[in-house]
């Protein structure tokens, strides 16, 4: 090669432009990739053999049915009304993002421009240093696990039917609307609230809709309310590790770009998962005598999604607090408060999504407006001198911000959920019907996820005799 002269690799072409950046190009796909994993088939997996055996496939068909629905609604119409241009204070223009001059141009999202009440421009529009079709791909892999997240509320009795009916409008009404409010240039963006990657837009989102829903469809059975114990434990781990591995790139991919930020946010998310998940087997030791495998891969989840909110802003003791905090509220809200309280145990949250991602989510959120650390925001947020209240000065807004934000998406979820829900049983019957619930998979998919017979349970409605259970269940943990 000439002396002076540019390598190959970095000469502009057609399929090279030079505003690529191919490190951040190749980073922002593999996050993305980790993703999807997380969903596909990490929480198949997991849902698959989380559950009770006769629920098995039912569980696990619900998760891949809404991770490929959601690809074509949000490529169709859903991407453009979270990431595209303006149409309300709350909402993007639904367009489709199919066309090749569209996919193929550098990504921009248009609404993200920060502007100053005279119109003068505070920060510009986010243009990350690759193409559309690449931000597309990332964003659908977190409304797709967005969605799935929320099934785990419904497992065990949903009809199959409903269920591919709530996935797109879901995704169209209540999902596009927090995405584009926190993440595409909504009035939440604008006005400051942190959501670093998905505390509020994915976890309170699908924690509140996931009970709202659970609400509305009804309970499992009763047999099944009482005992209802995981089919197999060792590829819940396997689907825990898929999850727990996944949020590399869920939190890592955020700042849409490989830089330091990103390694920043990578470190957090596995300090914080890290200490939550001891935390929770701590007090499972202490107050039940001994460690819950069940108990440890949910403190697991309430760690990464605490950190979520705030991954590449806070330092790394502050992970640790927030993984201290994820630990054991939530773990108390399930294994405590929800027995208590009449109107939690009248809802039926099958894996008990409302405590580890409402409830993780929503603490991750108000910590965020605690602990941001200005530095680190400067790395990332558009708002200048954006910091947490821990720092003093006008940090202290940010809690109130971020309380503010939370309790939007939150009355948000229950309402468009409430009515999605409504519309869907004019229709058709949201809960499987009675007789069918006794029998479980055989009976709704005329499949079955084990050669074998186990707990005395038949495919037969004629010979069917479920076995009863003292004791009142709530969630997974619970029965283990």
């Amino acid at each position: 090669m000439a002396a002076g002269a540019i390598p190959m690799a970095y000469q502009t072409t057609p399929s090279s432009p030079d505003w690529l950046n191919k490190g951040d190009n190749a980073w922002q796909m593999t996050s993305a990739t980790l993703v999807g994993l997380q969903s596909m088939p990490g929480l198949v997996i997991l849902y698959g053999s989380i559950v009770k055996k006769k629920w098995a496939i039912n569980s696990a068909f619900m998760a891949l049915y809404a991770f490929a629905a959601v690809w074509i609604c949000w490529v169709v119409w859903a991407y453009n009304m979270s990431f595209g241009d303006r149409l309300l204070p709350f909402w993007g223009k639904a367009r489709p993002a199919l066309g090749q001059s569209f996919l193929v141009a550098q990504s921009e999202l248009t609404a993200t421009a920060i502007r100053y009440h005279n119109g003068s421009a505070e920060a510009p529009m986010l243009k990350p240093l690759y193409p559309v079709a690449t931000m597309v791909y990332f964003q659908c892999m977190f409304a797709s696990i967005t969605v799935i997240i929320l099934a785990g509320s419904l497992l065990g009795r949903m009809n199959i039917k409903a269920w591919m009916a709530f996935v797109p409008l879901w995704i169209t009404f209540s999902y596009t609307v927090c995405a584009f409010s926190l993440w595409g240039g909504g009035f939440l963006f604008q006005w400051g609230v942190i959501d670093y990657s998905g505390g509020y837009v994915i976890h309170l989102s699908s924690g509140i809709a996931g009970l709202t829903a659970a609400y509305w469809v009804g309970p499992r059975s009763a047999s099944d309310r009482e005992r209802f114990p995981p089919n197999n434990i060792l590829l819940v781990l396997a689907g825990a590790g898929l999850l727990w591995l996944g949020w590399t790139g869920f939190n890592g991919g955020d700042p849409y770009s490989a830089n330091i930020d990103s390694s920043m946010a990578v470190l957090n998310t596995h300090i914080c998962a890290s200490t939550s998940l001891l935390v929770w087997t701590i007090l499972d030791v202490f107050f039940f005598g001994k460690p819950s495998v069940i108990g440890a891969v949910q403190g697991m989840i309430t760690g990464l999604v605490c950190i979520t909110p705030g991954a590449g802003l806070v330092q790394g003791w502050a992970a640790i607090v927030m993984g201290i905090l994820s630990g054991s509220i939530p773990w108390y809200t399930m294994m405590v408060l929800h027995k208590k309280w009449s109107f939690m145990q009248r809802i039926d949250d099958t894996l008990g999504v409302f405590h580890t991602h409402a409830v993780a989510g929503f603490l991750g959120g108000a910590t965020t407006g605690l602990f941001a650390e200005p530095i680190l925001c400067s790395l990332f947020l558009s708002i200048p001198d954006s910091k947490g209240a821990f720092y003093g000065g006008p940090g202290g807004s940010q809690f109130g911000k971020q309380i503010a934000g939370a309790l939007f998406v939150t009355a948000w979820n229950i309402v468009i959920t409430s009515i999605i829900c409504v519309i869907i049983s004019l229709i058709l019957p949201l809960r499987i019907a009675d007789q069918e619930l006794l029998i479980g998979d055989d009976a709704v998919h005329g499949e079955e996820a084990y050669a074998i017979w186990a707990e005395g349970e038949l495919n037969d409605m004629t010979h069917h005799n479920e076995s009863t259970h003292s004791g009142v269940s709530v969630g997974v943990t619970q029965n283990v």
